[in-house]
């Protein structure tokens, strides 16, 4: 086990092959889909409690 560090070689560059572009992915996507489905499940889960309250009998 030596104890010399030795520098580590970093290649900070990022090069695309020749007709590979790097796809820029939009995040706001999946920002917008993100929203769209907690929408959609609190609608589900409104739905399942109003379903469960219409089911209940008040008349215990």
């Amino acid at each position: 086990m030596s104890t010399d560090k030795q520098p580590l070689e970093v290649d900070d560059e990022l090069t695309a092959e020749d007709g590979e572009e790097a796809p820029e992915a939009p995040i706001e996507v999946a920002k917008t889909n993100l929203a769209k489905r907690k929408i959609i499940d609190n609608y589900l889960e409104e739905r399942r409690l109003q379903k469960q309250l219409n089911d209940y009998d008040f008349d215990l």
